[in-house]
C-alpha cells in the first residue's frame, strides 16, 4: 500500500527487475531507483564500461544490501535475436526464474529534416533501436511468462510487468523527428495490441504500460542535439528540461499506480488524453471527458507551431541553403 492507502500496482522489493539501456540516462536513474526500493535489478546495455559504473551505483543504492542482487548483461538492442540470449542470461543467473518485470529503456534519436541526406539511414537504424529492440525483448521474456508450465501458482498473484519507453512526440509530432517519431509511435501501436492479445491468457497475468518522457537532460540528449535542425530547436525552446531522476521517479510513480499510458506532466497528460482513441485508459471517465477538450485547445498550438515554420521558412529560404552541423 502507498501514500494515503492507496494501491501499488507494481511492488519490486524482493522481485527481479530488468532493465534496458541502464548505463546512461533515464535505464540507469531508474535501475538505481528500483534497487532503492528493494529490487534485484539486471541491467542491459552495449558498453561494459558504462555497464560496470552503473552497477557500482545500482548496488549503492539498494535497500538491503546482504539480501538483493545485481547483474549486467552486455547487449546490443538493435541486433537481431538478441533478447532470447539476454532472457537466458538472466534466468540462468536467477535461478532458472525469468524477471518479474521488464523495462525497455534503450532508444536513441536522430532528428533530421525528411528530405536531408541519410534521413532514411537514421529513420531505420532508429526503428531497429527503439521498436525492433523493445519488440524483440517483449517477445523473448512473453513466450518464457506465457508457457504453459508457467501460469500462476496462487490466484491473485502479482502480475508481470513489460514496460515500453516511447516519448511525447509519439503524442504530439514535431517538424524534424521524421526518422525518429515514427519508432515510437509503433512502441504504442505494439503496446495496445499486446494489452488486448495478453487476456487470451487469463492464468498468466502480464500488464503492458507505455512510458512517455519529454526531453530528458542526458548524453542521449547531447547526441541528439549533433543533429538537430535549428527549426526543431526553435520549436522546442519553451520545453522544460527533466533530469533522469525526475523522468525515473514520475515514471515509476505512473507504473505504481497502474496506469498503462504513463505521462510526465500536466502537459504530457493532455497530449495522452487528446490522442488515446482505442487504447486503454488510465481512467476511463477522466480520460475521455479530458480528451473532448484537447482538440480545442489543439486548435491554437497547431495554428502557433504552423504559423512559426511558416514564418521561418520566409525568413532563411529553402532548407537546403541552411547551415549544416558537422
Amino acid at each position: 500500500m502507498g501514500l494515503f492507502g492507496k494501491k501499488n500496482h507494481m511492488p519490486v522489493e524482493g522481485r527481479t527487475v530488468l532493465v534496458t539501456g541502464a548505463s546512461e540516462g533515464m535505464g540507469r536513474s531508474a535501475a538505481v531507483q528500483l534497487a532503492a526500493k528493494g529490487a534485484n535489478v539486471i541491467i542491459v546495455s552495449r558498453n561494459v564500461g558504462r555497464l560496470e559504473e552503473a552497477l557500482v551505483e545500482v548496488k549503492a543504492a539498494a535497500k538491503s544490501s546482504q539480501t538483493q542482487r545485481f547483474l549486467y548483461i552486455s547487449a546490443d538492442v538493435s541486433e537481431k535475436d538478441f533478447a532470447e540470449r539476454v532472457v537466458a542470461e538472466a534466468m540462468a543467473w536467477n535461478g532458472g526464474a525469468a524477471p518479474d518485470i521488464v523495462w525497455c529503456v534503450a532508444g536513441m534519436s536522430t532528428p533530421m529534416l525528411w528530405a536531408d541526406d541519410g534521413a532514411m539511414d537514421a529513420a531505420r537504424r532508429n526503428m531497429d533501436v527503439n521498436y525492433f529492440g523493445a519488440a524483440e525483448m517483449s517477445r523473448a521474456i512473453l513466450r518464457v511468462w506465457l508457457a504453459p508450465e508457467n501460469a500462476a501458482a496462487i490466484p491473485n498473484a502479482q502480475p508481470k510487468h513489460i514496460i515500453f519507453t516511447a516519448s511525447v512526440l509519439a503524442l504530439f509530432a514535431i517538424v524534424g523527428y521524421g526518422p525518429y517519431s515514427p519508432s515510437k509511435w509503433a512502441l504504442r501501436g505494439l503496446a495496445d495490441t499486446l494489452a488486448m492479445e495478453l487476456q487470451l491468457y487469463p492464468d498468466h497475468p502480464v500488464r503492458v504500460h507505455v512510458v512517455y518522457p519529454a526531453t530528458i537532460t542526458s548524453p542521449g540528449f547531447d547526441r541528439e542535439n549533433l543533429t538537430k535542425p535549428a527549426i526543431t530547436v526553435e520549436l522546442e525552446k519553451a520545453e522544460p528540461q527533466e533530469t533522469p531522476d525526475t523522468v525515473a521517479r514520475r515514471a515509476i510513480d505512473g507504473l505504481e499506480a497502474g496506469h498503462y499510458f504513463v505521462t510526465m506532466s500536466f502537459l504530457g497528460n493532455l497530449m495522452r488524453c487528446g490522442i488515446i482513441g482505442a487504447s486503454p485508459r488510465n481512467n476511463w471517465f477522466l480520460d475521455t471527458l479530458i480528451g473532448w477538450f484537447v482538440p480545442i485547445i489543439y486548435f491554437f498550438v497547431l495554428r502557433d507551431f504552423d504559423g512559426q515554420v511558416r514564418g521561418w521558412a520566409k525568413k532563411h529560404g529553402h532548407p537546403s541553403a541552411h547551415a549544416k552541423k558537422p
